[in-house]
């Protein structure tokens, strides 16, 4: 399935998040922390300061959770974006 975001909304896939310490212990999922580095999928019409495959910092409890084809994705409004990582 092929979305595209309306307006100033940017599509992400969050990246996984580390299940494991440096120490080697294992983290169950229901304590780890949400992450908030993404990867940008597809972008609106109206936005302008983010690309596709750009990796992006955004706020912590933004956006609206998404499942498209068994994955799970980020729909962000652009003022959610905090910055783009290089």
């Amino acid at each position: 399935m092929k979305v595209r975001p309306l307006g100033e909304r940017v599509l992400v896939k969050m990246e996984k998040v580390e299940e494991k310490t440096a120490g080697g212990i294992f983290i169950p999922q229901t304590s780890q922390e949400k992450t908030q580095i993404a990867v940008v999928e597809a972008v609106g019409d109206d936005v302008k300061t983010v690309k596709v495959g750009e990796k992006i910092l955004h706020d912590k409890y933004s956006g609206t959770s998404v499942k498209i084809d068994g994955d799970e994705y980020l729909i962000l409004d652009i003022k959610d974006v905090l910055a783009v990582i290089a």
